[in-house]
């Protein structure tokens, strides 16, 4: 038991509340939860993001004054949440007066070391990122890869921060904190970035002026970063409530992957020059992945028109956070398709933990007299349940304490499995014939397990858990700091408590039913006209014939060496949603971030096995790119048909960016 402190990144205010917002603050939201019920005092700060030149230029385009634009934008944000059963300590936004004063502080502190300098740049940046790009991070045409939108040429004095000096800091401390940076795949892009060198750091700018004023020099704005990130610390302030930022506590910063280096490499060299001890550093950085909705990227359009609140509105705020918790591998790209979460909704939650739930109440009702009973000699088959479900439990809380709640909620469904099958195997309506003193102790070990799940499903569905307890007559949950309440074996319900058949809690959706649900929720999609496909074809069809007739004519050895062939290292790897023969790698050449590079290998190779290859790269290709967001920088070579692939691979010490020749 200790302090726990979640945060999740605070949402900037160019945008509504949408499923990939709600997904990180249900998820912090649910290890709240979870921890509440270990007895830890847990804390749980989210908000909203509201200066830059992103927002200046938003609100001047609608005609309102910035604060005025932030205000409402942020209100959204705020009332979004408890709709979704969310319950924040603190809805922050960096327009509050202390955390504006918390960065100024700050920025005192680090001028006051010498690592803050006046100087100029000159590069491009993305409005959209807030991000000073280099050329090798852009798309053809001065693209951003992430917005694809152009990027602006800016030239301007600015503040520096000292960077580069924390360079071996920073890699000390990731070293001696290997668990800071999670997944292991988004640690070594890290570890990558840094190990390429960094360069000092702009943090103002004089070309805008909704921002925090720079301290004794007011014609400069602080950076966007600079002022987001301390949103962490400023929340707490200087009194009580930094006992959930000292070196007992426990603090989990939850983050997409887009933002990792802002929050893993920035963030802690900021507090380390303000004088903060390694112990006082985040415990964890978890970088999860993208969203895609039915297989498709998603766009602003797509985002509006898939709204939580709708879809929690129709299916219960439960039933999403469920979905969301148990359907994606926190860490990964995920898909939110909306026939999936009706298919789990009556798999998990109508046939598994609902038919058990319905019918031990059913049994109850007909052999106990609705209330729960005695329980007598215990079998082999009571005991190997206990048995299977003691494991289950424990399992389902380390899953849940290393930030996984897609395995701790496939736990909690074996759980129900076992309890399903037990009913099955210990036929308590053939007992009732010829051994009716089983029956109280078969209903009743039911009944301990019902009891436990009730615990188990509270930090994803806290209302369909106090509803679970209230039909087994028991109390809602109210954790208290200091009681561990997580269940580590079967408890029973107290002999005689009154049980309550009610209505099904989860009760399932039939053909129609579903049909009539994705109706609602699904966006409708027109379809292109078949002219406009041929047109598209077009292009594509005069290469391939012009392929075709090149393809035996020889090169001179001056156009081969025009391709690139570099060692590349893979240092992450990962499946592409929907698409089975994808996967997108992360692959070392050399420069200073590994290159993202999409490979149709999945039908040969897992992503596990491609970590830490030495393949050959054809560094100087085009991009290209395969939609949705997804572009590949480069290609493997490999041999063979697609199930059968021979990847070219490197034996020996050539370091990544060696040119083949």
């Amino acid at each position: 038991m200790g302090s726990f402190y979640v945060t999740t990144p605070i949402y900037y205010v160019n945008d509504v509340p949408h499923l990939g917002t709600a997904y990180t603050t249900i998820i912090a939201d649910a290890l709240r939860r979870f921890h509440l019920l270990l007895g830890d005092d847990t804390y749980m700060l989210t908000g909203t993001d509201e200066h830059g030149l992103k927002i200046e230029r938003q609100a001047k385009e609608v005609g309102l004054a910035p604060k005025v634009f932030t205000d409402q934008i942020s209100e959204r944000f705020r009332e979004a949440w408890p709709k979704l059963e969310i319950a924040a300590d603190r809805f922050i936004r960096t327009t509050d007066a202390d955390h504006e004063a918390f960065v100024i502080e700050l920025w005192k502190k680090i001028a006051s070391v010498g690592d803050l300098y006046k100087g100029s740049y000159e590069g491009w940046y993305c409005v959209g990122c807030e991000e000073l790009k280099t050329e090798k991070e852009l798309l053809p045409g001065n693209l951003c890869a992430i917005h694809k939108t152009q990027v602006e040429r800016v030239k301007e004095e600015t503040y520096f921060f000292k960077l580069e000096k924390y360079q071996a800091r920073l890699l000390e401390f990731y070293a001696k904190h290997p668990n800071f940076i999670q997944p292991e795949t988004r640690r070594n892009e890290v570890l990558s970035f840094v190990n390429g060198g960094l360069k000092d750091l702009s943090v103002s700018r004089t070309s805008f002026s909704w921002g925090i004023p720079v301290p004794d020099d007011p014609k400069h704005v602080m950076y966007v970063w600079f002022d987001a990130l301390t949103n962490y610390r400023s929340a707490l302030g200087h009194g009580d409530l930094k006992k959930y930022w000292s070196p007992n506590a426990k603090v989990v910063h939850l983050v997409g992957k887009d933002i990792l280096r802002f929050h893993a490499v920035f963030w802690p060299a900021f507090l380390m020059a303000a004088g903060y001890k390694d112990s006082e550093i985040p415990n964890v950085v978890f970088a999860h992945g993208f969203l895609t909705i039915d297989g498709e990227k998603m766009s602003k359009s797509l985002r509006n028109a898939v709204d939580p609140l709708k879809i929690a509105a129709e299916l219960g705020a439960d039933v999403l956070r469920y979905h969301l918790l148990r359907a994606i591998s926190f860490g990964q790209d995920g898909d939110f398709d909306h026939a999936a979460i009706l298919e789990r909704y009556n798999a998990d939650l109508g046939k598994n933990l609902g038919n058990l739930l319905n019918r031990t109440l059913g049994l109850c009702a007909k052999m106990t007299a609705g209330k729960a009973p005695k329980i007598g000699e215990r079998s082999p088959l009571d005991n190997q349940l206990e048995a299977n479900v003691s494991a289950a439990l424990d399992a389902v809380r380390q899953s849940w304490e290393t930030l996984e709640p897609h395995r701790a909620l496939e736990g909690t469904m074996a759980i129900c499995s076992f309890a399903n099958k037990y009913v099955d195997e210990s036929a308590p309506w053939t007992r009732a014939k010829d051994d009716p003193a089983r029956v109280p102790t078969i209903l009743g070990m039911l009944l301990s397990v019902l009891r436990a799940v009730s615990v188990l499903i509270w930090p994803a569905m806290p209302k369909k858990s106090d509803e679970m307890r209230a039909q087994i007559g028991l109390a809602p949950l109210s954790p208290e700091i200091g009681s561990d309440v997580w269940p580590s074996t079967l408890e029973l319900v107290p002999e005689g408590t009154p049980l309550d058949v009610g209505k099904p809690l989860f009760p399932t959706l039939d053909a129609d039913q579903q049909k009539a649900v994705l109706e609602k929720l699904v966006p409708k999609k027109e379809a292109p006209a078949d002219a406009t496909a041929s047109i598209a074809d077009a292009p594509q069809r005069q290469a391939d014939s012009a392929s075709s007739a090149l393809e035996d004519a020889p090169i001179t050895y001056d156009h081969f060496t025009t391709v690139e062939l570099k060692v590349g290292l893979v240092k992450t790897c990962e499946r592409v949603p929907k698409k089975d023969k994808l996967l997108k790698l992360a692959v070392d050449v050399g420069e200073p971030e590994p290159r993202t590079i999409v490979a149709g290998l999945a039908l040969s190779f897992t992503p596990e096995n491609l970590v830490g290859r030495k393949v050959v790269v054809v560094a100087n290709l085009a991009p290209r790119d395969f939609g949705k967001g997804l572009v590949s920088h480069g290609m493997l070579l490999a041999t063979g048909p697609s199930e059968k692939l021979i990847l070219a691979t490197v034996d020996g010490d050539a370091a990544p960016g060696s040119r083949l020749k």
